[in-house]
């Protein structure tokens, strides 16, 4: 018989990497900064003594350092917040590899790109270096760009970001296809997509009445995940839709479908305790068994004075509204907050009411597209753009705030130019203003603007 090796070859031996990147402990710590002292303080000259700075004693500072399987520590990075509150500004420095071991297979870069990785899983927005002229082309290699300039020991350095789409592409994901799938709609009739006014908004008028329709899907990877979140979702994002508009919700019609009977009764059990919850009828619809998982929800209102998504216009403040309480639904952690489920009837149904009792010119309530993404849907309905202060957006305690940003939150309310919305049960702010340019800046608190988008959140362009 043959030997295995002679029809598969000789087994080939895995080498052993000479060094790997882990996140620091306190010893691999004490190494990295002996290090920095080696190269920043000796060799550069770039410091006196000592290279030991405040963001050295930030708890909150991450080292990331390349050791050998012994622990012998080759060099290292560090990554910090750059405000006292962590907005998702952080800053990557003291990028230092010792100097036998510059030549050890690109340590330098491994390192750059194990600290964008690692901003990237917590939450970061904007991520910043300084570096000096020499390495740029290093950076740029890496996908960095330069922004500025900075001299640091009298020697010249470059201000560099790494671009993070991650609002772009949540929003591209999102909405963006919209304008190309739904615009032939507007020209069918004079109401398409709402008419006038009202394209792009939550919901529908009913021409010549005081009724608001709006319809929702649930994605069917939710409704398997988790059927009774996903009813309960059903009923939340409709009646949300309605609230924006300033309609009051008064009935709720169902699709129902599961591939067993159980299934169903989970996704009806979801749905008949937000109905109850938000003190709104379910009044009939239809339930598919043994089918594929689906559900849509459509909700009817009543207003006799709908606030529009796209009333805005430039230079109005933009608000945002929205409920702290909850957290992280289990099995969505970073994507859903849940800010309802624990919270009363009369509790849901006073947020429900917030919008139509303080009557803004426009809103839209937070959807699956984030925060900015609902700002940039009401700027595009504007027929504006949008400048959000990054820093004046409240959030939970602890939360990531990419995170935040690109989550849906459960209850949260963009508005523009409203009055004060005083609510003991969620909190507002102003975070920002409606401009002239298309697209969503961020601003953040050195004044430094970052391009979100650069156009409409989903083509359909002004209401």
């Amino acid at each position: 018989m043959f030997d295995v090796p002679v029809l598969t070859g000789a087994p080939r031996l895995r080498e052993t990497p000479a060094w790997v990147i882990r996140v620091a402990d306190a010893a691999d710590v004490a190494a990295y900064r002996a290090i920095r002292r080696e190269v920043f303080v000796d060799e550069q000259g770039l410091f006196a003594g000592t290279d030991h700075d405040d963001i050295d004693d930030d708890p909150r500072t991450v080292v990331l350092v390349a050791a050998t399987a012994t622990g012998d520590v080759l060099g290292g990075v560090r990554l910090a917040p750059a405000t006292s509150r962590d907005i998702g500004w952080w800053t990557g420095g003291r990028l230092v590899v010792r100097r036998g071991a510059r030549h050890a297979g690109g340590i330098g870069s491994a390192l750059v790109r194990a600290a964008c990785r690692d901003a990237l899983s917590r939450g970061v927005l904007r991520f910043d270096a300084t570096v000096q002229e020499r390495n740029e082309p290093l950076f740029r290699h890496l996908g960095w760009v330069r922004w500025g300039e900075a001299v640091i020991g009298d020697v010249p350095h470059v201000r560099m970001r790494w671009p993070i789409e991650r609002i772009a592409d949540l929003v591209d994901a999102m909405k963006l296809p919209l304008g190309d799938v739904l615009a032939g709609i507007r020209d069918d009739h004079p109401q398409g997509l709402g008419g006038d006014g009202w394209v792009g908004d939550d919901g529908a008028l009913v021409s010549g009445t005081d009724v608001v329709v709006a319809t929702d899907a649930i994605l069917p990877a939710l409704i398997d995940k988790d059927p009774e979140w996903a009813g309960w979702c059903g009923v939340l994002v409709n009646v949300n839709d309605l609230s924006a508009m300033g309609a009051r919700a008064v009935g709720l019609m169902d699709a129902v479908s599961a591939p067993t009977p159980s299934a169903v009764r989970r996704i009806v059990s979801g749905l008949r305790s937000a109905a109850v919850a938000w003190g709104v009828p379910l009044l009939g619809g239809h339930t598919q068994v043994r089918g594929a998982s689906s559900l849509a929800v459509t909700a009817l209102g009543r207003t006799t004075t709908p606030i529009p998504g796209g009333g805005g216009r430039a230079g109005h403040r933009l608000g945002l509204t929205v409920d702290l309480h909850g957290r992280w639904r289990r099995g969505f952690e970073g994507r859903q907050w849940d800010s309802t489920s624990t919270r009363t009837g009369e509790e849901l149904r006073h947020l429900a009411a917030l919008i139509a009792d303080h009557r803004p010119a426009a809103a839209k309530d937070v959807s699956m597209a984030g925060l900015v993404g609902t700002a940039a849907m009401l700027a595009e309905a504007s027929g504006t753009g949008a400048r959000i202060d990054v820093a004046d957006v409240p959030a939970p305690d602890g939360v990531a705030f990419g995170d935040w940003l690109t989550c849906f939150p459960g209850f949260g309310m963009v508005t523009a130019d409203a009055p004060e919305i005083a609510s003991p049960l969620a909190e507002s702010s102003t975070i920002g203003e409606l401009t002239a340019t298309p697209g969503v800046v961020l601003r953040w608190p050195d004044g430094v603007e970052t391009r979100a988008l650069d156009a409409g959140a989903t083509g359909l362009g002004k209401a």
